[in-house]
């Protein structure tokens, strides 16, 4: 897809940082790193995002895990969020499925100061109904 930024990316037709390749993937760092090593894990065949095409997410999985392990190993991370936004209410910016790898430190505030959670919302049993019923 030639107007895709990550399709570009993948074709080598615009510059990266790549930290790790495979047949299926690439893994690159973020330009706007959320912390120290902040990385995307990119299948090379495009697909919008991680509920598109199962055989493509799992095509990424050893990628994924061979970069966090990388992350962990060679900076020293104690921890790793793995995170795969879908569509743009969950802050998908760009729609080539990715997978953000961003490494923790112990020196830093977890992932709760990453995320809001709203007091009250999602009651228990109503959710399960819902997706059980």
């Amino acid at each position: 897809m030639s107007d895709c930024i990550f399709c570009r990316i993948v074709a080598g037709e615009i510059p990266s940082r790549q930290v790790y390749t495979d047949d299926a993937a690439v893994a690159i760092l973020d330009l706007a790193p959320f912390k120290r090593g902040h990385t995307l894990v990119i299948p090379r065949q495009h697909v919008v995002d991680a509920l598109a095409d199962a055989d493509v997410l799992a095509a990424v999985a050893p990628a994924v895990r061979a970069t966090g392990r990388l992350l962990v190993d060679r900076l020293g991370a104690s921890g790793l969020n793995i995170v795969s936004n879908v569509g743009e209410d969950a802050g998908q910016s760009v729609f080539h499925l990715h997978v953000h790898l961003i490494p923790r430190y112990a020196d830093d505030a977890g992932f709760a100061a990453m995320v809001e959670r709203a007091p009250g919302e999602g009651d228990l049993d109503a959710v399960h109904a819902a997706l059980t019923d």
